[in-house]
Parts: structure tokens; sequence; C-alpha cells
């Protein structure tokens, strides 16, 4: 939870609230950035390039911090939330967390539950960056495969056999395998399977029965 380039944004209309959990949050090497209310948080147009999250008050002035979590949804703004209330209910509590909040406390909560749902909201965040990262980087190899390459390649993650794969597009056998070669070499794939774990995370049409 020390990593420098993380970050929790905080919205929170009482000042009392937003300079202790500032002064909580900074207690262990986080970075914090406080607000008076959601629409002053977009205002700002805070951004961050590592890790974040949100610790949201459910009560605010102006638009309220459920209707806050629809809005960010909506826009596909993907910033983990951690709710916290003087006021909550269980129909609350359960409209938060379907919307994908990561907790909700009620006022006055522990430090350290709210450090520990902060620690989960960055790493679920980190998660996410990573696995954005990692799916670019496919995308960039998979642009370096030539058409013919993509086709051969489509054909074999479904599952025919080269054979199959230069009937279909009128080859020869040898050259269906150079072409699968070269492209599982350009995928960085060190076998089939992982070639078809790639392909399904790019999420390709399959080009069986075609």
């Amino acid at each position: 939870m020390t990593e420098a380039d993380s970050i929790v944004f905080v919205v929170d209309d009482d000042p009392s609230v937003r300079r202790a959990i500032k002064r909580l949050i900074g207690s262990v090497g986080l970075q914090v950035e406080l607000f008076a209310s959601a629409q002053e948080f977009l205002a700002s147009k805070p951004a961050n390039g590592g890790p974040s999250c949100l610790v949201l008050d459910i009560r605010l002035p102006g638009i309220s911090g459920l209707d806050f979590q629809r809005q960010l949804t909506d826009a596909k703004v993907q910033i983990p939330i951690v709710f916290i209330t003087a006021h909550g209910d269980i129909p609350m509590t359960v409209r938060a967390m379907k919307a994908g909040a990561v907790e909700f406390l009620t006022k006055p909560f522990r430090d350290q539950d709210l450090l520990d749902a902060i620690q989960v909201a960055l790493e679920r965040d980190r998660s996410r960056r990573q696995q954005e990262s990692d799916l670019a980087v496919l995308r960039e190899r998979f642009e370096l495969l030539s058409p013919r390459e993509r086709e051969v390649v489509t054909m074999v993650v479904s599952g025919l056999l080269n054979k199959q794969i230069a009937a279909q597009i009128g080859t020869a056998e040898n050259t269906v395998k150079c072409h699968r070669s070269r492209a599982m070499e350009k995928m960085q794939a060190n076998s089939i399977a992982e070639l078809v774990q790639m392909m399904a995370r790019l999420q390709l049409p399959s080009a069986r029965g075609s």
C-alpha cells in the first residue's frame, strides 16, 4: 500500500472528515486528493497514471454518492469505490455493492477497516490496469501479422488441422505450417495452447466451419 504512484481520491462534504481521512491514508504513504462534492471532483479532472480508488460519501450536496457511482459507470470510468456514510441502510448497501463497490462502511468505522478496503480497491485497480496493458501488447503483436497469417491463426485456434486449413485457403500444407510458425513467433506464443489463450483474450471470431 505504500507505492508512490498510488492515489486515493476522497469525496466528502464534511471538512473535518476529509482532513481525518487524509491524515489516516497519508500515514501509510499514499497520495490523497480531497473534494467536497462530486461536481468538484469532476471539475478538477484528476488524472493519475497509477492505481487509484475513490472514497465516496453517500450523502453529498448535488449529486449523491450512489448517483455519482452510476454516472461514472455510464461514462465507463473504471475506478474502484469505497463508500462511507453515517446514514446507510441495507437497500443502499445492496445497490452500491451490486454496482461494483469494493466496500460500504458506516461511520464511525475503524481506521483499519478503511485502510483494508482501500488496499483491496487499489489492488483491484492495479490488476485491471495490468490486464489492459497485457491486452494492448497482444493487440500490437497481432497487428504485426500479415492478413494470411491472421487467417491461418484464426483457423488453427478453431481446431482445424494444417491439411484442413490448406484445403480451405487453397495452398500447400507446408505453406500453412510456415504461416503458423511465423505467426506464433510474432505473437511470442510457445505452444498452440498459449496461442489459443491469446486469441481468446483478443476475442477474435472463430473460423470453424467457414
